[in-house]
């Protein structure tokens, strides 16, 4: 007799970030050009000569690294393998059942809707605005008494788009208390809002027990490979995620990497400066061509090209760029390099001028 595995798992999607391919230009993943800082760069190859060696399972230097950096205490930061993996860990702590929802924008980060389906709860999407924005109201409505967790990307992955600090500062409000809500802050250092405007979710959930904010290695950190991502919030939500942690699953390696980058961060606002000239540099020049490209604040563009946007992938790949198509709404475009993205450009005008299947995209 075979084992028993639960059917409804036939339907997740594979989740596929991005595709290879040598030679290509690859603007499909949101990775940095940029490798790791020099520092983590070396810290990487201290770290690696004590692989025989299991990590700290709990770690511990690097919590305190994060808490010195974040103004917090050690027992408000866990640690995970990459920010997504967080995100699966906080479903298990709030769901337990398939009448359990969680509520996510859509579209949103492509990884909700299956950690909810794996963390057997119902996943509750909630149609962005017509600016491809959150709309907090509607997310704030959706709420019923099965609610357990709310996910809100800010910046949003893949439309770029941001909600400001006042803005969100009511959706907390309203939200009741016995919600979780996860402010996932993947693109937080592209962020260039206004002081005013500037949603720092850590300060917002100073007072809030119910926020945690994730962040991570991954984007402009340049440590995209070896995964290391972080939340924080209050110390009992942190007690529940480190324990349904995967022991181990946060290597030696990036844990030396993450130290080292942070007490290099001064390095890094330079770094993400060049990636925000290249971004608004490509948005201006899509716009100029005839593109409608939302504003963003992330290290990539959107492009919503609707039942095309399949097309102008294949075209893009044809082309030697990758981006990445979602479904029939868009198509997302990570920054790189300016001789990729002049790469890119080129394809796009050239796509555009040509009218590929008779009309403008």
């Amino acid at each position: 007799m075979s084992a028993k595995i639960r059917p409804d798992l036939d339907s997740i999607p594979a989740y596929v970030p991005g595709r290879n391919h040598p030679g290509a230009v690859k603007l499909a993943s949101n990775e940095t050009t940029f490798g790791p800082l020099p520092a983590a760069a070396k810290a990487i190859a201290e770290a690696a000569e004590l692989a025989n060696r299991y990590p700290d399972n709990q770690a511990t230097e690097l919590r305190a690294a994060l808490a010195d950096f974040l103004g917090v205490a050690p027992a408000n930061v866990a640690v995970g393998c990459g920010s997504v993996a967080l995100c699966q860990e906080l479903v298990q702590i709030t769901c337990s059942s398939p009448a359990d929802e969680v509520v996510f924008a859509w579209r949103s980060f492509e990884a909700y809707p299956i950690i909810a389906q794996v963390g057997n709860a119902t996943a509750v999407r909630v149609p962005l605005t017509a600016e491809l924005v959150h709309d907090l109201d509607a997310m704030a409505a959706a709420v019923t008494e099965h609610t357990k967790l709310i996910f809100v990307c800010n910046p949003n992955n893949p439309t770029g788009t941001a909600v400001a600090k006042a803005e969100l500062e009511r959706f907390l409000d309203a939200v009741p208390e016995r919600v979780l809500i996860v402010l996932d802050e993947a693109y937080y250092e592209y962020l260039r809002l206004s002081p005013q405007q500037h949603p720092d979710g850590v300060e917002l959930g100073r007072t809030r027990s119910n926020v945690v904010v994730l962040r991570t290695f991954s984007k402009a950190y340049g440590l995209a490979g070896l995964r290391a991502g972080y939340a924080v919030g209050d110390p009992a939500v942190i007690t529940a995620l480190m324990k349904v942690h995967i022991p181990f699953s946060v290597n030696r390696v990036v844990q030396a990497a993450a130290i080292a980058s942070l007490e290099a961060r001064h390095e890094l606002l330079d770094r993400t400066d060049n990636v925000i000239v290249e971004r608004d540099r490509v948005r201006d020049a899509l716009l100029a061509a005839g593109y409608r490209v939302p504003p963003t604040e992330s290290n990539f563009v959107w492009l919503p090209l609707g039942a095309r946007s399949a097309e102008f992938g294949e075209a893009s790949a044809e082309a030697g760029v990758l981006v990445r198509p979602f479904g029939t709404d868009g198509v997302r475009v990570s920054i790189g390099d300016p001789h990729e993205n002049d790469q890119f450009l080129r394809f796009a005008l050239g796509f555009l001028a040509a009218g590929a299947a008779g009309s403008r995209p």
